[in-house]
């Protein structure tokens, strides 16, 4: 059955019967409970009869009355459910407020955290990077100093060489031509060099070897020979012999000044000559970062006496060192 509304009843009041003289009701109308804080909400408004100071009201006034509370409250709160409150906007707007209000929060957390890290580093006066880069080349100097000491160290640990003696075990001159055809005086030499290395290194081993080691005359070399390549192990030394030969050297004028015995071909007259060479040494200290070089220059005086054919020449006061 629809309920009937507030101008209904009051249509209804004047037509309906009435038992007794009929006295004014007044109604006073109330908002609802559900408006909360002031806030526009949608009301819903209970008619409560209100009684003239004559009597109380005749039975058709009041069920009225009731019909008209019960249509306007079930009305109003049907459309909720149990245990349910009604929602306004300004709610939901509340709600997101609070949820942007915490998102913002999160932010400023954030900020002020990233705030506190820079006042921290400007506090510690460098950032990471620079001690990083202080400690590359803090190492480096560090390491490059280490190197410098071990290079002094062993420059001062120069190998010393001793040239002991030359023998030689043929000699011989006779007359020949060149590549050219020209007729001039011919040299064979075949002659043994030993002479004594010594590594007196404490801490490195060293590689040797020397530029060719030259035997002249009157300034045309007449044999040539080399030191192989060797190794020399710390504070150790060894006895090194070359081999230095000569084969068919043409002499052109310089052979004149010999005096040439046609039957032995060899001369009846002690012979000048002299031996230069350089012996190269290398060390590795610290792989080849520190590889230090020593040089030695030798120059030798020596003199050829055919009287000592096959007979080891001493060089001990013969040679000069650089």
């Amino acid at each position: 059955m629809h309920a009937k509304t507030d101008s209904e009843v009051t249509s209804l009041a004047p037509s309906s019967p009435t038992r007794s003289p009929r006295r004014p009701v007044y109604y006073v109308q109330s908002p609802s409970r559900d408006s909360h804080d002031g806030e526009k909400t949608t009301t819903s408004f209970h008619s409560t009869p209100v009684l003239s100071p004559a009597g109380s009201p005749p039975h058709s006034h009041s069920s009225i009355g009731r019909h008209s509370r019960e249509s306007s409250s079930s009305r109003f709160s049907g459309s909720l459910k149990p245990g349910s409150r009604k929602i306004s906007p300004n709610d939901a707007s509340r709600g997101g407020q609070r949820k942007g209000q915490k998102r913002w929060n999160k932010e400023c957390d954030v900020i002020e955290e990233e705030g506190l890290l820079e006042d921290e580093e400007r506090r510690s006066g460098l950032p990471r990077r620079c001690y990083f880069l202080a400690f590359v080349l803090g190492f480096f100097l560090l390491f490059s100093l280490f190197s410098l000491i071990l290079w002094g160290a062993s420059k001062s640990q120069k190998p010393k060489i001793t040239m002991k003696s030359i023998n030689f075990e043929h000699f011989k001159i006779q007359a020949g031509s060149d590549f050219s055809g020209v007729a001039t005086d011919m040299i064979t030499v075949n002659s043994t060099v030993k002479m004594i290395y010594r590594n007196t290194g404490t801490f490195f081993g060293v590689h040797v070897t020397s530029n060719p080691l030259d035997l002249s005359y009157s300034e045309i070399t007449i044999a040539s020979g080399a030191i192989r390549k060797f190794y020399q192990s710390r504070k150790s030394q060894k006895t090194v012999s070359v081999a230095v030969i000569g084969n068919k050297i043409p002499l052109y004028g310089s052979g004149a000044g010999l005096s040439i015995n046609s039957t032995t071909g060899s001369t009846s007259h002690p012979v000048p000559l002299n031996l230069n060479f350089v012996v190269r040494s290398r060390a590795y200290v610290l792989g080849k970062l520190v590889k230090p070089k020593f040089y030695k220059n030798i120059a030798c005086s020596i003199t050829f006496d055919p009287k000592k054919l096959n007979v080891p020449v001493s060089l001990k006061n013969s040679c000069t060192y650089d």
